[in-house]
């Protein structure tokens, strides 16, 4: 079975399917999100978690940037 990487456009609470698939990246991972399982993303940098750790790594360097 093809699994195909959807685009989408993150808001609150929220996220719109621009272009459709099954699972989307981890921007800090790279592991494969199912889109049903997808929880867990950033609005401002447009970014889906995996998981919660996730989450605290990429807070984390935001942080030590500034």
């Amino acid at each position: 079975m093809n699994r195909t990487k959807a685009k989408l456009k993150f808001g609150p609470n929220t996220f719109e399917v621009i272009e459709k698939g099954d699972y989307v990246e981890c921007a800090v991972s790279g592991k494969n999100i199912p889109l049903q399982n997808l929880e867990y993303w950033n609005v401002e940098l447009q970014e889906a978690y995996f998981s919660p750790k996730e989450v605290k790594i990429r807070f984390e360097k935001i942080k030590s940037k500034k």
